[in-house]
């Protein structure tokens, strides 16, 4: 009876064990947290075939807002003493580095991102960049022949082309001002600057946005417009006059800006280890040329990658480019808001 009795009492109390591992706070062992930026129709296979190979659950958590990722960046500071989310996968870098600074990220070191050059990981670990589009110059066929498309930024500054015939997107917003915080991370702020100053001084066209640049060149109105490849691409699909160049590619030269996609882990993930699974496989080069593949990236971060288009990005560090960001912004005002 006693021995009946006792071996009730271990029964239970190895069920209540069960159940404590299986409701105990935070996270599951089966499952992580991913917040994305990322449009669900390219995120969400990711996300299952993720599953299929690991049988990790992916809880996926999208921001239907039209300011994707500011709206995650916002919920991932409103969570910062109590963390949900496990990774972050945003479809630019600059809110990325805003979640650095707040602390809220944490390093990890993924082995399949050692093929991925040091401009695009942070030094700490904090995060790591994969995939992407760049900056393009989209010049119009019809207007230009091979032998007299600019090679530089430095060929638009000059007088070889009239500045009624070159197109750029307002650089207080978007890529551009991107870009301009990349120019003055390459080449130093007062030389940035200068670039800037004279392409204002000279009169480009200034107008609303990289869809606007690449339907000028498309369409004639400009000999070429500064885009981004997704919209270059689109232009080439459609049959029109143009071809994509990209500047600044020889040796020596500061190469294009590659806007990549970004991964990090969250500070106190719940579930660390499933985390790091997670961002093993994501930043991948397998899952880089998928991607490259079904068209949601254009070209790969990795030196010397066959997948996708072939140019050579910038060798400074995103962090560097970010930091340069307040102050590229501030002249960006100052130069082309009279423009607007």
């Amino acid at each position: 009876m006693k021995i009946r009795q006792t071996g009730r009492l271990v029964l239970a109390f190895v069920l209540c064990a069960f159940c404590f591992a299986g409701c105990r706070e935070p996270g599951k062992a089966g499952e992580v947290v991913v917040y994305t930026a990322v449009d669900q129709v390219y995120s969400e296979p990711v996300f299952q075939a993720f599953e299929e190979e690991t049988g990790i659950k992916v809880k996926a958590v999208y921001d239907l807002e039209s300011n994707k990722t500011t709206g995650l960046t916002n919920r991932l500071i409103a969570e910062k003493d109590k963390p949900v989310c496990d990774v972050f996968w945003n479809n630019e870098f600059v809110q990325t580095m805003a979640l650095q600074n707040e602390g809220l990220l944490q390093p990890y070191f993924s082995p399949a991102a050692q093929d991925i050059p040091d401009a695009y990981r942070d030094p700490d670990g904090m995060w790591t960049a994969f995939g992407g589009r760049a900056r393009v110059l989209l010049v119009n066929t019809d207007l230009l022949s091979p032998e007299e498309y600019p090679s530089s930024i430095y060929d638009l500054t000059g007088d070889r082309y009239p500045a009624e015939m070159i197109a750029i997107a307002y650089p207080m917003f978007g890529t551009t001002r991107t870009q301009a915080a990349a120019v003055y991370a390459a080449v130093g702020p007062e030389e940035g600057r200068r670039i800037f100053e004279t392409l204002a001084q000279r009169g480009v066209q200034v107008v609303d946005g990289n869809s606007v640049t690449r339907d000028m060149a498309a369409a004639g109105q400009v000999a070429m417009g500064y885009t981004d490849t997704d919209d270059a691409k689109g232009a080439i699909a459609d049959g029109k006059p143009v071809e994509m160049v990209f500047l600044d590619q020889g040796e020596g030269e500061m190469g294009s800006l590659i806007t990549p996609n970004t991964a990090a882990m969250i500070a106190g993930a719940p579930n660390e280890e499933n985390a790091k699974r997670f961002l093993d496989y994501i930043v991948s080069a397998q899952l880089e040329k998928r991607l490259i593949e079904e068209g949601f990236f254009d070209l790969s971060v990795r030196e010397g990658a066959t997948d996708g288009l072939n140019a050579k990005g910038m060798a400074v560090n995103l962090r560097q480019i970010y930091e340069q960001l307040e102050t590229a912004s501030a002249d960006m005002q100052e130069l082309f808001a009279t423009s607007k």
